[in-house]
């Protein structure tokens, strides 16, 4: 099936990953799928036991693409293509998610300083009869963090809705001794990746 009007759905909240796709001139719909705990969330982003991360994000990206698939068909909705992702960060192969607080915050960056860590972000599309993904890995070196920085970066929103507890986008620019991979990979959508992917789908970019 072709794409008639070249626009797509993007199910994800990240405004980052929205204003990715502005960058790069794709037109998009929302489709957001709950994630609020109290209420129930449409797909789990809780970490399997013993799950790699890069098991995880690909799971994730891909259980997002396909409930928002079902949900785009059960309302009816005109078929595009539907672009979801999922990014997390990993140090010592052990995934850290977004901290629920100031305290575990401090704990995720005193533990990033001065050291390197993987952020991983799988894009995924689905369209008719079509589900790819690609899985993009960034090495990112951290330089040394005072006790001062960190709790300064703390007090800020920043860090509490983000896997590792920080946005190379924001304040946190300034830890960043050196990066290895995609910076818009770790904003969350690897714009090169993405491409890719829309233009297998008929999306035209």
């Amino acid at each position: 099936m072709k794409v008639l009007d070249k626009k797509i759905y993007l199910a994800s909240k990240s405004p980052r990953r929205r204003e990715l796709l502005r960058q790069v001139g794709v037109e998009f719909d929302l489709l957001m799928l709950r994630s609020d705990p109290a209420r129930g969330v449409d797909v789990s982003e809780d970490v399997h036991p013993g799950e790699p991360a890069h098991d995880y994000v690909v799971r994730v990206a891909l259980e997002k693409g396909a409930f928002a698939w079902k949900v785009l068909q059960q309302r009816r909705q005109p078929l595009r293509p539907v672009l979801t992702a999922d990014t997390t960060v990993t140090l010592d192969d052990e995934i850290l998610g977004k901290p629920a607080d100031a305290a575990e915050a401090a704990l995720m960056l005193e533990r990033l300083s001065g050291r390197t860590h993987q952020v991983l972000t799988t894009v995924a599309v689905h369209f008719t009869d079509m589900a790819e993904h690609v899985t993009q890995v960034s090495n990112v070196r951290f330089a040394r963090l005072t006790p001062q920085a960190i709790r300064a970066y703390c007090a800020t929103t920043e860090p509490y809705d983000k896997a590792g507890a920080y946005g190379i986008q924001g304040l946190a620019a300034l830890f960043v001794e050196h990066i290895e991979g995609s910076h818009s990979g770790i904003m969350g959508l690897p714009l090169f990746e993405t491409a890719a992917l829309l233009r297998k789908a008929g999306v035209l970019i």
